[in-house]
């Protein structure tokens, strides 16, 4: 047992996700505790998932446990969403909880557990009116948000970062 705080990560489905090894060491360096949650499509090939769980110690969750089986991880001190796509995003508002990521957000936000978002949503995406409506309803819920990262390519192929700590700076000290 730790006296850590704990972060649930909750990872979705963008091609940036491949690099959420960035996001934990840097939780790890700020002394948290991390677990990572993520999506169904996410766990089809979007990052390593062996690699992380040897990063966290911890098994990946992206099922709902069965009925007596034990949580594998404490509840949450607060919970970073990142890459967080539009259609994660757009069901969280909505309260569609379909997938365990979305579930835990839906609860995490209901019990008011510090949530931050590092969204990976395209420009397009970002401007379609359920989705600035969704961002609307999760600040409103307090929810912190960082402005949308579209991936898009920045002259000569290249893309800017992603900055993983901003979320951690969103949370502040927890």
């Amino acid at each position: 047992m730790t006296d850590k705080p704990f972060l649930y990560v909750v990872v979705c489905a963008a091609g940036v996700a491949a690099d959420v090894s960035k996001l934990i060491t840097a939780a790890q360096e700020r002394d948290w505790e991390v677990g990572v949650i993520a999506t169904p499509t996410a766990m089809n090939g979007f990052f390593d998932a062996a690699a992380v769980e040897t990063q966290t110690g911890r098994p990946i969750r992206s099922a709902w446990r069965r009925p007596g089986d034990p949580r594998p991880f404490p509840a949450p001190d607060a919970v970073v969403v990142a890459p967080a796509t539009f259609n994660t995003v757009n069901k969280w508002a909505a309260g569609i909880a379909d997938t365990l990521a979305v579930g835990t957000l839906c609860e995490a936000a209901g019990l008011g557990v510090p949530i931050a978002v590092l969204p990976c949503v395209a420009d397009a995406l970002a401007a379609h009116p359920a989705y600035r409506d969704a961002v609307a309803r999760l600040r409103g819920m307090g929810v912190r948000f960082a402005d949308p990262y579209p991936g898009e390519s920045e002259g000569a192929g290249g893309r800017r970062e992603f900055g993983w700590e901003r979320a951690l700076d969103l949370l502040g000290n927890g």
